[in-house]
């Protein structure tokens, strides 16, 4: 059978599923960070790590902050504990890098970071579109892109549009690209 063929028939076979258009917003909780005053110093250097965004570089998962707060810096400001499996998302200077939490743990206020719903949503699924995330900001105008200002809000990640199937929780797949001069890659 040739290639071309196969190609076809696995394309029909896949064509059987039903896929659904989903927001992020409805597959995820989008939590912004917080900052507590810098003057007090019984706010920081606890047990609880603190991140910003110039800590996020080319790691897949972060355990580990530069800055610590304690639980009443915690308490005196916006920001929450995350859940393992967080996606730490930057909105501000250096918008769009990503890293997933290790652990639980907490950021300032650049961030919009997305909590999966773990029934409906992989974290490394959201992780790996991280390219594709950032590119959306190339979109000016566009009301649906993930990053449509210089600083991004939570009403624009919740408007992210994902494909998926119905019933799954969506994960990382893998596709396989033809080429059809006889070169598989």
């Amino acid at each position: 059978m040739s290639c071309g063929w196969r190609f076809l028939l696995n394309f029909l076979s896949l064509s059987r599923y039903a896929w659904e258009e989903r927001k992020l917003g409805e597959l995820s909780n989008i939590v912004g960070g917080g900052t507590q005053s810098t003057s007090n110093p019984e706010y920081w250097d606890g047990d609880i790590d603190w991140y910003a965004p110039a800590e996020m570089g080319e790691q897949s998962y972060v355990s580990k902050s530069k800055k610590t707060i304690t639980e009443l810096g915690l308490k005196k400001s916006s920001a929450r504990i995350l859940p393992v499996g967080t996606v730490l998302f930057t909105s501000r200077a250096g918008i769009g890098n990503t890293a997933i939490l290790a652990k639980e743990d907490t950021t300032n206020q650049g961030f919009q970071s997305i909590v999966p719903d773990q029934n409906k949503l992989d974290s490394y699924f959201i992780f790996s579109r991280t390219n594709e995330l950032k590119r959306s900001e190339e979109a000016p105008d566009d009301h649906e892109t993930l990053l449509n200002t210089k600083v991004t809000h939570v009403s624009s990640c919740q408007k992210l549009k994902l494909i998926l199937q119905p019933g799954k929780p969506a994960e990382v797949t893998f596709s396989i690209h033809l080429d059809f001069s006889g070169n598989n890659h």
